[in-house]
């Protein structure tokens, strides 16, 4: 059984490697869009959160493009080099209790913080978007600077890039 399972992962990995690819380019741009959302759990019991449900309030945005420091900044950079939106306004306790359903209890207000990364390039007339991870975007931060082309690895399907080097050429 342990054989079967080891090559069943050994062809998993072969098929993800097989469906990935590479392409240098000179033309590309990184975003990072940084958001602040309230969020409020639900549920009839919150110690044991057996059946939790969550609900948004307010949310602010920021997109960060190419590690510039985008206008509408409050705050950053942080420490991963992002510039971040002014906190959206927290929901009041009368908004928290208008959403509570009968039998629940509401948690206090939480605030999260997430970020999406993408990356625009262009190789030939073909140019894609694609989402992206924090050292991709980092190393766009670099080379922007220096114009350097970035030899790309794409993943599954091509459908994301997953990472990004200066190119050889």
């Amino acid at each position: 059984m342990q054989k079967l399972t080891f090559i069943l992962e050994v062809v998993a990995v072969l098929t993800t490697l097989a469906s990935c690819s590479t392409l240098t380019t000179n033309q590309y741009e990184a975003t990072a869009l940084t958001t602040y959302t309230w969020q409020v759990e639900y549920a009839e019991d919150l110690a044991n959160n057996k059946l939790p449900r969550f609900e948004t309030f307010a949310t602010t945005s920021l997109l960060n493009t190419n590690g510039t420091k985008p206008e509408a900044a409050v705050t950053g950079p942080d420490d991963q080099g992002l510039w971040w939106p002014a906190l959206p306004p927290r929901p009041s306790v009368d908004e928290v209790e208008q959403r509570k359903q009968p039998q629940e209890e509401a948690s206090k207000p939480e605030l999260l913080k997430s970020v999406q990364y993408r990356m625009k390039y262009a190789v030939g007339d073909q140019q894609r978007t694609l989402p992206t991870n924090y050292q991709v975007y980092r190393q766009v931060v670099k080379a922007i600077k220096s114009h350097t082309p970035l030899q790309l690895t794409l993943g599954v399907s091509d459908n994301s890039v997953e990472k990004a080097e200066p190119s050889g050429n």
